[in-house]
């Protein structure tokens, strides 16, 4: 199992969580999502993670990962 970490500025509520996890989840070999508010930090947990997929669907959710 691999983890990829990411940081989103703009994380800031509850909606934020609940955007990220769903449309992170739909990845192929995701098998947890953790969306830390405080720290803005996503963490991916998976198999054979994609990292340009989970940009993507971070993205898609409407929020742009950091560098």
């Amino acid at each position: 199992m691999s983890e990829i970490r990411y940081s989103v500025p703009a994380i800031s509520c509850g909606h934020c969580v609940t955007a990220i996890s769903g449309e992170v989840r739909q990845v192929p070999g995701v098998s947890d999502v953790a969306v830390d508010v405080d720290a803005k930090l996503v963490t991916v947990r998976g198999e054979n993670l994609d990292d340009a997929a989970l940009r993507a669907a971070i993205d898609e959710a409407g929020y742009d990962v950091a560098g």
